[in-house]
């Protein structure tokens, strides 16, 4: 993988890992269409990138996440469902990484979120802000966030499901799909280059850190742009775009 390579996808990772597209969707057509074979070293390269996006919201949410103590028992909360399988299912979600698979959750989740909006458009939201969300609540997110291990799901696509079905407006439940990815991500991506660790070598380090820098820049841009969209419409386009990205899939890639 080139140098050029790493840049594309950084932008790729960066604009969509918190958009309810699946990122790793996305990086898994890409790859194909750029010629990268999906070897144990760029799958690793694929999650650790995604640091550089977490990193985007640690710094877009930096006073929130320094000085809100409960903030973080939610989260912590949150994250315990997908720590547990993720730890326990390790061996059986690195084996769910195949075009077939991204395919099928492409448009079931495309599907879902249209039906999902459609249920939305006339219920109450009772809860309007990130301070507001009770314990339990916080916990059942992090169990729609499991659901994402499945590759093309889409983890913010997941939790922000999960948001809606519980009550949140649609800011609230995007801000805190973007808060539960920090540790979310960055312990499946400690955890990943740790076991995988001896894939890479000087010239990997390189792409990744060329990835994972272009991820930062593009995910501050796409955190901002996202929020200011579904502060004024719903999520129905993801929806059908997520569809019509799973027929690509099927017709390119499968």
């Amino acid at each position: 993988m080139s140098v050029l390579d790493s840049i594309i996808l950084g932008i790729i990772e960066g604009l969509t890992e918190f958009l309810p597209v699946s990122s790793t969707g996305h990086l898994i057509l890409a790859s194909h269409l750029l010629g990268i074979e999906q070897t144990e070293a760029h799958k690793t390269f694929e999650v650790a990138i995604q640091l550089g996006s977490i990193l985007a919201v640690v710094f877009l949410y930096r006073e929130k996440l320094f000085r809100d103590i409960q903030l973080w028992k939610k989260l912590i909360v949150a994250f315990i469902p997908t720590g547990i399988l993720g730890f326990l299912l390790y061996k059986l979600i690195k084996s769910l990484f195949s075009p077939y698979i991204v395919s099928f959750m492409l448009i079931l989740g495309g599907v879902i979120f249209i039906l999902v909006e459609w249920f939305y458009r006339d219920k109450e939201h009772s809860i309007r802000s990130i301070d507001e969300i009770p314990y339990w609540k916080a916990f059942l997110v992090g169990v729609f966030q499991s659901l994402a291990m499945i590759p093309g799901t889409s983890r913010s696509g997941a939790t922000i499901i999960g948001g809606l079905v519980l009550g949140f407006d649609r800011k609230t439940a995007a801000e805190f799909s973007f808060l539960l990815a920090v540790p979310t991500m960055f312990v499946a991506t400690a955890y990943d280059i740790f076991k995988n660790h001896e894939h890479f070598q000087v010239e990997n380090w390189i792409t990744l850190a060329t990835g994972f820098i272009t991820a930062f820049i593009f995910a501050v841009v796409a955190v901002k742009l996202f929020l200011d969209f579904v502060k004024r419409f719903s999520f129905v386009p993801f929806g059908i775009y997520r569809i019509i990205l799973g027929i690509v899939f099927l017709l390119f890639v499968v």
